[in-house]
């Protein structure tokens, strides 16, 4: 940064380290020890009153940034925040000593200092740390923004996250819970015995969902590879090595468009359990997410945008065809022709690409008049075979799969089918994607000779599911963007 590119603030804060050097301080600190965060501070004394306190005597370390000072003479206030939440500091001069008691003058909002000193109740009641010990620790060069006016924009926030959770506490919360959310579905498919896999994120052939991929090229391979869309086809790999019960948590890369639920990479659990199927499926989303839900809530009952929503089982479950015929009129069980249908789409006002089959015609149909009109958890199952390559056909009904889909709030949470394990009609479908590409449907699947391979040795009838992270951190801190759950989302350019 050229000097001429500071504003006075910023020139200020710098005379400011540089006379920090000159006393002999650090204007960028050194490891400092503290004994306790202001959330183990609250957890283990905010029940004591002032009496009990002094005759405690309890000594703390505590580190942070200052967040508020407000300074009386020979003494002053400071709201100290560190990562749980903030804690109340209180300086006397005659406490600390002169030295320490300039320093404490000089300090400017967004500096990082270090306190020891003992708790204490203020007149207002409010726990406080008596300051007897006052280190410096980092300058801050640039003010931080205005609490009320600098980070209403919600692009800079999202482009800028590290003063998003200096400034805003909801930030805070979501980022801290994330994790928690992540745990609790580790927890939970440990307990159902599932075991925790790493599989590749560069893929050499395009497989395991419908999507467009982000292509990249190894030199010393001289391969293109693509960032995987999926991580479906190497887990059921493992299901047919025989580990039975497998999952993984991980990123995704999706070359699609953005918007309040997209972003370009996310975060999914996949999992694949043997022996089990769709009805298998729907059990284990079903006891996931709730288990999930009151693990980190507390409760089954979500408030998202307004809206309460039960996430206590069993969830409603609903056939895609008899739900477009209930918001239509259309009754999609009757078989018809590809001409038939085209017609039927033409009159309700949807599009029909070149690629498309009668089952596409069918999820147009639920996607336009159906998905936003789900609020409740609802399981909607029986997806067309076009639109699902790896699930198994319908034993009753050929043209449908055994695969559902999971929505709440006009939103898609979880997918998941009875796996197909039959390698002749795999090949068929791999076949059918390549021709669908031929057509333009840049989404279609390559054909993985490998996995249809593995499944000629024999995959047992098998269950798999696939739950989106970030749209169910959405739900449980209600958040209603993914870039507001991603701690560093992709944006444009200015």
């Amino acid at each position: 940064m050229h000097p001429e590119d500071i504003n006075e603030q910023q020139r200020v804060r710098r005379e400011k380290a540089e006379q920090l050097k000159s006393a002999g301080t650090d204007p960028f600190g050194s490891a400092y020890k503290r004994t306790h965060t202001s959330d183990q501070i609250r957890a283990s004394w905010e029940t004591f009153d002032h009496d009990a306190l002094e005759e405690a005597k309890i000594r703390v370390r505590v580190a942070g940034r200052i967040m508020l000072k407000r300074r009386q003479g020979r003494a002053g206030f400071i709201n100290l925040a560190d990562r749980g939440g903030q804690i109340q500091i209180y300086v006397r001069k005659d406490e600390i000593g002169d030295d320490a008691f300039e320093l404490f003058k000089a300090s400017d909002l967004g500096d990082i200092i270090g306190i020891e000193g003992t708790l204490f109740r203020t007149k207002t009641d409010e726990l406080t740390v008596k300051a007897e010990v006052y280190t410096h620790l980092t300058k801050a060069l640039r003010p931080l923004p205005d609490k009320f006016h600098g980070l209403q924009d919600k692009e800079e926030a999202r482009r800028r996250r590290y003063l998003d959770l200096i400034a805003n506490e909801d930030a805070r919360k979501t980022a801290m819970t994330r994790p928690k959310i992540i745990r609790a579905f580790q927890r939970f498919f440990d307990g159902q015995g599932f075991i925790e896999v790493e599989t590749p994120v560069l893929h050499s052939i395009l497989g395991g969902a419908a999507a467009r991929p982000f292509v990249t090229h190894h030199n010393t391979l001289d391969m293109d590879f693509y960032l995987r869309i999926a991580t479906e086809l190497p887990l059921k790999r493992l299901i047919v090595g025989g580990m039975e019960a497998v999952y993984e948590i991980g990123r995704l890369f999706r070359n699609e468009g953005m918007d309040a639920k997209h972003n370009p990479e996310f975060t999914t659990v996949e999992a694949y359990l043997a022996y089990s199927d769709m009805e298998g499926m729907m059990d284990l989303v079903e006891s996931c997410l709730s288990t999930v839900t009151k693990d980190v809530l507390g409760t089954y009952e979500i408030t998202f945008q307004g809206t309460t929503l039960d996430m206590k089982p069993p969830f409603a479950r609903a056939h895609m065809v008899d739900l477009v015929k209930d918001a239509t009129g259309v009754d999609f069980w009757k078989h018809m022709t590809l001409d038939e249908a085209k017609a039927i789409a033409k009159k309700h006002g949807i599009e029909v690409m070149k690629h498309y089959g009668v089952g596409h015609i069918i999820e147009s149909f639920f996607d336009a008049f159906v998905e936003d009109t789900i609020i409740q958890p609802t399981f909607v199952y029986g997806h067309p075979l076009d639109i699902s390559p790896l699930a198994k056909k319908n034993s009753d009904d050929p043209r449908f799969t055994d695969r559902f889909e999971l929505f709440i709030m006009g939103s898609e949470y979880a997918n998941a089918f009875s796996e197909l394990n039959d390698p002749i009609d795999q090949r068929e479908r791999f076949q059918a994607q390549l021709a669908e590409k031929e057509l333009g449907n840049d989404e279609a699947s390559g054909m993985d000779v490998d996995f249809v391979e593995a499944l000629e040795y024999g995959m047992p009838p098998t269950g798999g599911l696939g739950i989106g992270i970030d749209r169910f951190v959405m739900l449980l801190t209600d958040t209603p963007n993914i870039r507001d759950v991603i701690l560093f989302p992709h944006l444009k350019n200015r």
